[in-house]
C-alpha cells in the first residue's frame, strides 16, 4: 500500500504517540480503514475529497486579471510564470529599493531569480536572506516572501521599523527556489516536494533540495532512494539550484547575518542544529530571538509556534540548507514551519494567506530588529 507521507516527511520518523498525516489514493482507504482499526491505531479523516480541494484552489482561475500588476492580489496562490512578471515589474517600478538578478539556472533551464530589497545608504551594509519554496508543494511559502516583499515596499515611507531594516540591511529574497518543482506542483501533481533532475537507473525524479547540501550530507532523515521523497542526490549540491544558492551564500558570508528558510506545515520556528542533538555555541542569543519572534507572531491571532532546535523540536534531518548556512559563518539561521498543523496541510485555504502571513512578517521583523541590536 503506497501513501504520501505529509507529516513527517520519512518513515524513520514515525514514532509511537505522535500523529502522522498521510494522503491516501482514492482506491486504497478501503483496505487501509480496517488495517488502522485492526492495529487499534486512531485516526481523523481530515480532508475526505482531496481532488476537490486541490480543484478548488487551481481551478477556475481564468477569470483572475493576472497581468495588471498594480492590483496584483497578494491574497492569493500565483504560478511561477506569474510570480516572475511580479518580480520584472517591481525591479521596473522601485528600482530605488529593488535590484532583481539571477543566481543560476534550475536544472530544467529556468533562471534562479532573487530581490534585492533595500536603500542603497552606505557602500557596505549587513544582509539577510530569505528564501521560499524549497519544498514545491509548500504553496505557503512563495506567498509569504512576496508578502514580505509587498509591506516593505508598501510600509517603508511610514512604518519607522521597516525603514530603519531597509537603510540598514539588505534584504536578498528568493520567492522560489525550486522553480522546476514549483512548476510541476501547478502543472502535474499538486503534492510534488523535490526537484526535477532526472536518474537515469531508477526512472524517478528529483532530490529533496533540503537534504542536499553539504553538512553531515546523506546521514539521518535523508534517504540514499532517489525514489524517496527525502532523497539526498547523488552527491552534495549536485542539485544546481542548491549549488547555485550555496555559491552565492559563500561569496557573501561575511555581508550575510541571517538566513531565513520558510517550509510548511507545523507552526514551528526552529534553529541549529538538525542534523544533530547539541548546542549552538551562540545558543542564547538565538534561543531569545527565537522566543520573542514566536511571541510577537502570536501577539496577532494567538497562533501558537513550537520553537527550538531543529532536532529536538521537529526531528533530526541531515544535509539541510540552514545547518549549512549556520556552518558556514551566517550566525542567525532559521527555518520557519508556518501553518497549519495539519488539518488542511499542504493545501492551506487562500483565505488564510493574509493571517499567516500577517503573523509571519511580525516574527521576521523582530528577527532582524534583534539583528540590529547587539547580542552578547
Amino acid at each position: 500500500l503506497q501513501v504520501d507521507l505529509w507529516q513527517p516527511s520519512s518513515p524513520f520518523h514515525i514514532v509511537e504517540g505522535t500523529a502522522t498525516d498521510v494522503r491516501v489514493p482514492r482506491n486504497a482507504t478501503r483496505s487501509l480503514l480496517p488495517y488502522l482499526q485492526q492495529a487499534n491505531i486512531q485516526y481523523t479523516i481530515l480532508i475526505s475529497d482531496l481532488q476537490e480541494a486541490v480543484e478548488n484552489q487551481t481551478g477556475g482561475r481564468s477569470h483572475r486579471n493576472r497581468r495588471s500588476l498594480s492590483g496584483y492580489n497578494y491574497e492569493v496562490y500565483h504560478s511561477l510564470e506569474e510570480i516572475e512578471d511580479w518580480m520584472h515589474y517591481l525591479n521596473r517600478t522601485y528600482s530605488d529599493l529593488v535590484h532583481m538578478f539571477s543566481v543560476g539556472k534550475s536544472y530544467e533551464g529556468r533562471p534562479l531569480y532573487v530581490l534585492k530589497l533595500g536603500k542603497r545608504s552606505r557602500p557596505y551594509k549587513k544582509a539577510v536572506w530569505i528564501d521560499c519554496g524549497i519544498h514545491a508543494r509548500e504553496w505557503i511559502g512563495p506567498a509569504f516572501c512576496q508578502w514580505f516583499v509587498k509591506e516593505a515596499l508598501q510600509t517603508y515611507q511610514t512604518d519607522p521599523d521597516m525603514r530603519k531594516m531597509l537603510t540598514q540591511l539588505y534584504f536578498y529574497i528568493m520567492p522560489v527556489f525550486n522553480v522546476d518543482g514549483y512548476h510541476f506542483s501547478w502543472t502535474n501533481d499538486r503534492f510534488w516536494r523535490k526537484t526535477r533532475s532526472k536518474n537515469m537507473r531508477f526512472h524517478c525524479h528529483g532530490v529533496d533540495a533540503n537534504r542536499n547540501w553539504k553538512v553531515k550530507w546523506c546521514d539521518e532523515g535523508a534517504s540514499l532512494h532517489p525514489c524517496d521523497d527525502t532523497y539526498c542526490g547523488p552527491f552534495p549540491e549536485s542539485e544546481p539550484e542548491v549549488k547555485a544558492v550555496a555559491h552565492f551564500l559563500r561569496k557573501h558570508r561575511k555581508q550575510i547575518k541571517a538566513y531565513l528558510s520558510f517550509h510548511a506545515y507545523a507552526q514551528m520556528l526552529l534553529y541549529p542544529y538538525s542534523y544533530k542533538y547539541a548546542t549552538i555555541p551562540n545558543f542564547n542569543c538565538v534561543e531569545s530571538a527565537a522566543y520573542n519572534a514566536v511571541n510577537a507572531l502570536q501577539s496577532a491571532y494567538g497562533v501558537r509556534y513550537r520553537y527550538g532546535p531543529a532536532s529536538s523540536t521537529l526531528y533530526v534531518s541531515s544535509g539541510s540548507s540552514m545547518d549549512w548556512a549556520y556552518k558556514n559563518g551566517i550566525p542567525y539561521a532559521f527555518a520557519f514551519e508556518l501553518r497549519d498543523t495539519g488539518h488542511f496541510g499542504f493545501l492551506l485555504p487562500e483565505m488564510l494567506i493574509k493571517p499567516t502571513c500577517t503573523e509571519t512578517m511580525l516574527a521576521v521583523k523582530n528577527i532582524t530588529l534583534h539583528l540590529l541590536k547587539k547580542c552578547h
